[in-house]
């Protein structure tokens, strides 16, 4: 699908929508506890039906409501530890938190599961993960040099592993499958260290929901962990919080157009990482107002600057984005995971903002953009990538003349309504 977009000041009034890393987490979580859960407002894209799919055929049930206020719930009875043996493979669409989480919790089971994905999943490394868990006792597939189509077979029996984890769900995966390892005849202890984590705020997420779970563990700052198996998950009602990552397009929408923005839903206590974005661009010149779960931001004249990405790489499209509509030189640094995405996000927006008029190169770990050129609009193709086409979005908004968005529909992977919410 071609989305054409016209320039335009973006002020608005949003309620953002669920966030998709707690909707995972959640959904999962759920699905290997004993007993009925009910998650409240979850997020409603092609990633969470993803997962409720590989759910649903690891033995949950799951069904769709509404409360007596209208609010979208899940119910879900879980399995209590013990998944069901797939009849078919685990088609985790586009989705690698599933693809990732569901591995290592597949792994908890005797018999083989094989899961697979589309072609950009197909393309994403997962060999550091199906090592870890072929030291802790599960027995690996893998004929693709590491990366899906894979089949894994358990169970877990504890050990030690080291794992470098450019991606932070890899460590995620890990913490939440080792404490449902069966501990027969005395306890299981799986030991973790971690040279490498990029993106430790999604790390922190995982623990919170740990901590609220009761699971205990010992660890050493986020770079060794000892976790006890036999525990278990326990049922539980939860609302899901707004997501940070999908408020950064409309975020930065109102910095490269002036705004002002509200945002509804948005806790800044909450463990995101994205949360960061609101700093960066109050930093750049923006003024923020924080209200509850309300956040106002206004745009203002931008001054660039340098910006550590690392724990943030999702935000590098928008910013990316935002950079040009600022005075000077932004780089965006130290996100090298940005390339093992859905895209290689670095190269993607360096040519399609190039399209655009940006002065814009890649750097091994980023982007350096030369902003105050202005941006012109062209026909530009979103890659199949969620995140690329929103930001190309926000980049059409700040555009002299029309921008014409190839493979639009790829943003309701995260974000059905994003282009109505734009537009409206």
């Amino acid at each position: 699908m071609t989305k054409i977009l016209h320039p335009a000041r973006f002020s608005k009034t949003v309620l953002v929508p669920a966030s998709k890393s707690h909707t995972i987490r959640a959904l999962l979580i759920a699905s290997f506890a004993a007993g009925t859960s009910r998650i409240l407002n979850p997020l409603d894209s092609q990633d969470a039906a993803s997962c409720i799919g590989a759910c649903r055929l690891f033995g949950a049930g799951i069904a769709e409501g509404k409360t007596s206020g209208g609010e979208r719930i899940l119910i879900v009875e879980g399995n209590a530890g013990r998944p069901a043996r797939p009849p078919v493979p685990v088609d985790v669409g586009n989705s690698g938190t599933t693809l990732y989480f569901g591995a290592a919790l597949a792994a908890l089971a005797g018999e083989e599961t094989s899961f697979t994905g589309d072609s950009q999943i197909c393309c994403r490394p997962a060999g550091n993960l199906l090592r870890s868990l072929e030291d802790l006792g599960a027995r690996v597939r893998c004929e693709a040099g590491g990366r899906a189509p894979f089949a894994v077979a358990g169970p877990l029996r504890g050990g030690k592993t080291s794992i470098e984890c450019p991606t932070s769900q890899y460590l995620s995966a890990l913490l939440l499958a080792a404490p449902l390892a069966p501990s027969p005849g005395g306890e299981t202890l799986t030991e973790i260290d971690v040279p490498l984590l990029y993106e430790e705020p999604y790390v922190e997420m995982t623990l919170r929901w740990l901590d609220g779970q009761g699971i205990r563990m010992e660890r050493q700052g986020l770079r060794h962990f000892v976790v006890p198996g036999g525990q278990g998950y326990r049922a539980f009602e939860k609302a899901v919080p707004g997501d940070f990552s999908s408020a950064t397009f409309f975020f930065c929408a109102a910095a490269a157009t002036g705004g002002p923005v509200t945002l509804r839903g948005l806790d800044m206590g909450d463990a995101q990482g994205d949360k960061a974005v609101v700093s960066i661009l109050k930093s750049m010149g923006c003024t923020v107002k924080t209200a509850g779960l309300n956040i106002t931001l206004t745009g203002a004249p931008l001054k660039g600057r340098d910006i550590d990405m690392n724990a943030i790489p999702d935000s590098l499209p928008a910013l990316a984005v935002t950079a040009c509509f600022a005075e000077g030189r932004t780089r965006l640094l130290n996100a090298p995971q940005a390339r093992l995405k859905e895209t290689d996000r670095i190269a993607v927006m360096a040519r399609e903002l190039s399209k655009m008029g940006a002065r814009i190169k890649e750097l091994p770990d980023g982007l350096e953009i030369e902003g105050g050129a202005g941006l012109r609009g062209c026909r530009v193709d979103g890659h199949c990538d969620h995140r690329v086409v929103m930001a190309l979005a926000v980049a059409a908004l700040g555009a002299r003349g029309d921008t014409e968005i190839e493979s639009a529909e790829a943003a309701s992977v995260t974000f059905p309504g994003f282009f109505d919410l734009l537009e409206a």
